[in-house]
């Protein structure tokens, strides 16, 4: 029979086997990733997430602790597993301030909208989600289609520097854009302001005629808004990472997963993107 002294000793050598074991398949884990693509990802060792709670769709965050969720959060932290690092969640109210984040170096990754105008300082991933841009009215309005809103004299409400700010810069020839500070005050802005429309994303929007008496949706879309992931121009490593990243999520059922998780509603995964 073996000594105590012995027994213990086997004890030990099998824990250092296993802890051993561990660390390696942690290793292999973070080296599946290539180091370089790693540093563009989180430079400072820390992967810097910027998380824009003002689309309900992507984010929200608890008004009480601060805390967030949402599907963005959730890739966030499933990328940094991945490249094993810890991830920081910087919150903003508004796209706009996430891409002016991303533009000056404040942060390592967003998750905002697809835009060219966004895409000369910003390499992005494939969609992972599709959203609808659509427009509210009250519901004396005299605007009863969306071709009915690109008239003179028509004021339309958005979100500055959202993604259909930017977007409807480019289409509309004859109605105006007036800007609300962020795209969850469209509707107060758009009333206060007494304006003829209101245009943001379905989802906000419907949250608001619940909230509003009076109101109502025009049918249809004006745009489709492809939710993406963001790296500065430079970063053409990590752009790829992500490429391929987004795409694995998507087929794997991750982000379908998390949409369902997080009970959001007229949200669509994003088709594969073809190489």
């Amino acid at each position: 029979m073996a000594s105590p002294t012995l027994f213990v000793e086997r004890i030990r050598r099998s824990v250092l086997k296993i802890v051993s074991g561990l660390l390696s398949l942690a290793i292999v884990g973070c080296s599946s990733v290539p180091q370089s693509t790693v540093q563009e990802l989180a430079p400072s060792g820390i992967l810097r997430v910027a998380i824009n709670f003002g689309n309900p769709i992507l984010a929200s965050q608890d008004a009480k602790t601060g805390s967030l969720s949402g599907v963005s959060v959730d890739l966030s932290n499933e990328l940094g597993r991945r490249i094993g690092k810890p991830v920081q969640l910087v919150p903003f109210a508004s796209a706009a301030r996430a891409v002016d984040a991303i533009k000056s170096s404040q942060v390592d990754v967003a998750f905002v909208a697809i835009d060219p105008v966004r895409g000369a300082d910003i390499r992005y991933s494939a969609a992972y989600v599709v959203i609808e841009g659509a427009y509210l009215v009250r519901q004396d309005s005299p605007v009863r289609h969306n071709s009915d809103v690109d008239r003179p004299g028509v004021r339309v409400a958005v979100g500055a520097g959202s993604a259909y700010d930017l977007f409807l810069q480019r289409e509309l020839k004859a109605a105006s854009l007036v800007r609300a500070p962020t795209s969850p005050a469209v509707v107060d802005f758009f009333l206060a302001k007494d304006l003829e429309v209101a245009a943001g994303v379905r989802q906000q929007l419907e949250a608001d005629v619940r909230r509003v008496p009076g109101l109502r949706l025009l049918e249809g879309r004006f745009m489709v808004i492809q939710q993406a992931i963001g790296v500065p121009k430079s970063r053409e490593q990590a752009a790829n990472y992500l490429r391929g990243f987004v795409e694995e999520m998507k087929a794997s059922g991750f982000v379908a997963q998390a949409l369902q998780r997080h009970k959001i509603e007229g949200a669509d995964v994003a088709p594969p993107q073809r190489p």
